[in-house]
Formats: C-alpha cells, structure tokens, sequence
C-alpha cells in the first residue's frame, strides 16, 4: 500500500513540472511563475566561445611605506619604558619635520618582553631585563624624500633605532586599473576572434564577463634592521623601481550562425 502512495506521487510530481516546463529561445529552459511569483531560469552555459584575456600595466610607485621605532633594554621595565618613550618620541618629532602627516604615521606594534638567559650552574632561568619594542609604519608621500627621512630617523632615535622594513605602492592606482583592462579585453577578444576563425564560425557578442584584478601591495625592495647611531655622510640611497598592475577576464562570446 505504501509503495503504490510514493509511485502515486511520482507521477503527480512529473506532471506538475511538465506542465511547468517551457522552452524559450536560444535553448534555454524556463520553469514557469508560481504562485510565490519566483521565476527559474536555466541557460545552457556551455554554447559559445570561452576565452580567458589578460592585461599589465607597469608605474612607478608614488608612495614609500616604512617600518620603523624603537628598541630598549633595561634592567627594569620602568626604566626601559622610559628610554624607549623618550627615544620614541623623538623619532616622532623627526617623522613629522620631515613632512609626514600624523595620519599617515600609525602604531603596529607595542610589546613589553622579558628578557632571560638560562643559569647552568643554578638550572634555572635569569631574568637579565626587560625590552620595550615600538614600531610604527609611516607613509612617505614625496618619495624623493625617503632617504633623508631615514637618516633623520636614525639620528633621532640614536642607538634605540629600528628600522625593520620599507615598502612602495601607488595611492591612486585607479587610472593604471583601467589601462588593464583595456589591455585584458583586448586580448580576450583577439583570442575569441582567432578561435572562431579556426573553427570556422562567427564571432558574436560577449554574453558573460567578470573579472580578477590584482590590486598591488606594498612590494619590500631593502631591510634596513639594526642599529643606527648617527646619520651616514651621503643621504642613503633608495630605488623605488616599478610596480606591475594586472588584470584579467573571462569572456564567452556567441557563436553566431
């Protein structure tokens, strides 16, 4: 009895989606309006021409990021936080005569660590300090600059100096974006328009596109870690070098007949 139910039911279900079911044009299927008003349709994804385009555009950084602050070790915490602030504080000072807004100067990393060694006579560890560890990342705008702020960095921070990293990007690089694109749809439609010649066809519109853009992060070209007690008798040099903008696409054209 049970069983004669399910085939029951079976058939009823078929029916309602056969009688739901029409064909639209271009071979696409169209499960018609309920009475929620929802509408399915289902294309045939798999006809035309599918060709994936790439673009890359090279520019020259307009922007220096640079990782820098101070370092202290001292016998108490106290006393080491007190030598990292001062030090700090000045290197601040030197970041912001040097043109750098404050907002562009923005804490990464604060930490208070102490500092032990391993007594083999005792069998036991030794406190030996305490190291107070400050780091900022500042953004230089006029990258001409970079060098000079780094020795007036140094010079500033004196032997508690860190500078751990430096790195280049471009702040608008919405123009350079476009030009991508433009170079990847240009290339997809190059292959589409060689695909359909090939198979001896012809090339309709483009039915589906998106997009991947590879947004540029800060590309770390120097590692300047260590101690700087004063600052060098030329100006330190920086090379900023150029940075890679790439975009691409995925595009299906028609096959027209």
């Amino acid at each position: 009895m049970k069983k004669r139910w399910f085939v029951a039911a079976g058939l009823a279900l078929v029916i309602m989606v056969v009688g739901l079911v029409g064909c639209s044009q271009e071979g696409s299927v169209s499960l018609g309006e309920g009475a929620s008003g929802l509408k399915l349709y289902l294309n045939n994804q798999q006809e035309g021409i599918w060709v994936n385009g790439s673009g890359k555009v090279s520019a020259a950084p307009d922007i220096a990021i640079l990782r820098l602050g101070i370092e202290a070790q001292e016998s108490s915490v106290a006393y080491a936080q007190e030598q990292a602030n001062g030090a700090m504080n000045a290197v601040m000072s030197a970041l912001k005569t040097s043109g750098i807004a404050e907002k562009d100067i923005q804490t990464q990393y604060f930490n208070i660590q102490k500092v032990t060694r391993w007594d083999e006579k005792e069998g036991r560890e030794v406190v030996m300090g305490y190291r107070v560890t400050n780091m900022v990342t500042a953004k230089i705008r006029a990258i001409d600059k970079v060098g000079a702020v780094i020795d007036a960095v140094a010079v500033a921070g004196g032997d508690l100096t860190r500078i751990d990293s430096i790195g280049f990007s471009i702040d608008e690089p919405s123009v350079y974006y476009a030009e991508a694109r433009n170079k990847a749809m240009a290339d997809a439609t190059a292959k589409a328009g060689q695909l359909a010649e090939l198979a001896g066809v012809k090339l309709g519109k483009a039915t589906y596109i998106t997009e991947n853009t590879y947004y540029p992060y800060p590309i770390y070209r120097e590692d300047y870690s260590g101690k700087m007690a004063a600052a060098p008798a030329m100006e330190t040099p920086i090379s900023p070098g150029e940075m890679e903008i790439s975009a691409n696409v995925q595009v299906v054209y028609e096959i027209l007949n």
